[in-house]
């Protein structure tokens, strides 16, 4: 699995910098960045303090849409009280989802929002799986380097498992799962519920790769019955 930092529109170059040592000493090099070149200022590379190397192998997008284009499965941080979905997994719940997914999946991403604002809800929209790191609540909120300090410990023993035995499983199976959903809706004419689309969207993102093999199943036999 190849896996990638992305940061959205980050202001602050030392943060940058701090993302990218962290990357660095638990084994991450992919740093992706949307709409910011932070990370060209000199303060980022006098934080980062031996991560020079990351920084100069950045790649930026003017758009997340843009910089997830070639991402199977993305996972995307955010604060409980501003997420629009309702299920999202914590830091070590997430290694147990990317574990199962290092067969399948050939590339993900981990996102990371503003500084003073997070991810809007329409980026919210692009991840597969959301991820909070639970803390005190009168102080929601941990800087940037810190947060990406914390997944990068938590996610380390990600980089260390060697190349899957078997043959990958169909990495498209998730999105198309998703549109034969999208389409079962319109045809059930439910597709103006968004509390459904919501908590489907969500609950999609947390199968297995045999789960998903399951619903594909199940979604033919469904359409074939509402063919005839």
């Amino acid at each position: 699995m190849q896996f990638h930092i992305v940061l959205v529109a980050p202001a602050r170059p030392e943060n940058v910098g701090a993302a990218a040592r962290a990357m660095k000493t638990m084994g991450f090099s992919s740093l992706r960045i949307v709409d910011s070149e932070a990370h060209l200022q000199p303060a980022a590379r006098w934080v980062a303090h031996g991560a020079g190397d990351i920084l100069d192998a950045v790649q930026t997008f003017p758009s997340l849409q843009q910089a997830l284009a070639d991402v199977d499965f993305t996972v995307a941080t955010t604060a409980r009280s501003r997420a629009r979905f309702h299920y999202y997994c914590t830091p070590q719940q997430l290694t147990g989802q990317l574990l199962e997914r290092q067969q399948w999946v050939q590339q993900a991403a981990l996102v990371f929002g503003r500084e003073d604002s997070g991810l809007t809800n329409e980026e919210l929209e692009l991840a597969d799986l959301l991820t909070g790191v639970p803390m005190i609540a009168d102080y929601p909120s941990l800087n940037l380097g810190q947060a990406v300090m914390v997944y990068c410990y938590q996610l380390a023993q990600l980089m260390q498992i060697g190349p899957p035995r078997e043959p990958a499983a169909d990495a498209g199976q998730l999105k198309a799962l998703r549109q034969r959903t999208d389409r079962l809706l319109n045809t059930l004419e439910v597709s103006d519920d968004q509390k459904l689309r919501d908590w489907l969207h969500q609950r999609l993102g947390v199968l297995q790769q045999r789960d998903l093999v399951m619903l594909h199943t199940l979604l033919h036999d469904i359409e074939k019955k509402l063919m005839k």
